[in-house]
């Protein structure tokens, strides 16, 4: 069975890019309450617009910037959507019902992502990629879940909150429509430029953000969450970012949005390397599915 080459280059950037997401979750548990949820997402899009810049303005560039008017808008709304608007709905749903509950319900995107891509780009319903989507989504819930498991028994109560609850089904919704929008603003364009639109107008919203909240008595962040939060965002966010636009572009929004939520697949392995964590059934039963389900998804016709 033979892979187109730009689907092939798009399955192995969104891999990546969440290999390198599970590499700074993994770096972020480092830093425990040192610094707060939005100090740690505006020094990511800080770092990653600064290593977009210097992507940007290489002199080993071979071709000019370029972005029209239409991608930029496209872009622009859909890191508002996805990255500040979708991320802080998360935040505020894990704080709500817990991390076990919270991740799961998101993580289920890629199939409202599927079917806003059948809505309004032409993507045809597949059979086997239908099953690809749902047996990935099922693997990473049972990873996540077990890689949680722990935790879950002290969050049994908060789970049935129902604000919480409802703040991870918008933080999926949001998390569709910024991968199908990001799809129609890289159409023709280079995902450096694209992402660098994407980061530059994250930034911009985060900046006032960041200020209010140390205006209402936010601590300002160590100096060592501070480098923590850099090393970390440098894969998760500079890297994995610029990595996540070009699966999109290249792949696809259905396939971009399976690959990107596989980052617990990654997780397992680390966390078993390094954290020394044991890798429960259902985890091992998790990392089958969703490798039969991303196989499935990425090869269907």
């Amino acid at each position: 069975m033979q892979v187109a080459p730009d689907l092939l280059l798009g399955a192995v950037a969104g891999l990546l890019s969440s290999a390198f997401y599970a590499i700074s979750v993994i770096i972020y548990k480092a830093l425990g309450q040192e610094i707060r949820p939005i100090a740690v997402s505006a020094i990511k899009m800080w770092v990653a617009l600064a290593f977009i810049s210097i992507l940007v303005l290489s002199p080993f560039r071979t071709t000019p910037f370029y972005v029209p008017l239409e991608s930029v808008i496209a872009l622009g709304v859909s890191v508002t959507v996805g990255t500040v608007i979708g991320d802080t709905a998360y935040l505020v749903s894990q704080d709500r019902i817990g991390v076990s509950y919270a991740f799961p319900i998101t993580c289920a995107y890629p199939i409202a992502t599927y079917t806003l891509a059948f809505l309004f780009l032409g993507e045809q319903i597949v059979g086997s990629k239908v099953l690809g989507v749902a047996l990935a989504v099922a693997g990473i819930v049972l990873i996540s879940r077990g890689q949680n498991q722990s935790s879950a028994i002290g969050e049994k109560k908060r789970g049935s909150d129902v604000f919480g609850i409802a703040m991870a089904l918008v933080a999926l919704i949001l998390y569709s429509v910024s991968t199908v929008l990001i799809q129609v603003g890289m159409t023709g364009v280079d995902p450096v430029d694209g992402n660098l639109v994407r980061m530059f107008v994250g930034s911009i919203e985060l900046a006032p953000a960041f200020a209010i909240a140390r205006r209402f008595g936010m601590p300002f962040p160590s100096k060592h969450g501070i480098k923590v939060t850099i090393v970390a965002a440098f894969f998760g966010m500079a890297l994995g970012s610029l990595l996540y636009v070009a699966s999109i572009k290249y792949a696809g929004a259905t396939i971009g949005s399976v690959l990107g939520s596989t980052s617990p697949l990654f997780g397992v392995p680390i966390a078993y390397a390094y954290l020394k964590e044991r890798v429960s059934k259902s985890e091992l039963a998790g990392i089958v599915a969703a490798m039969v389900g991303v196989f499935l998804t990425v090869v269907s016709l």
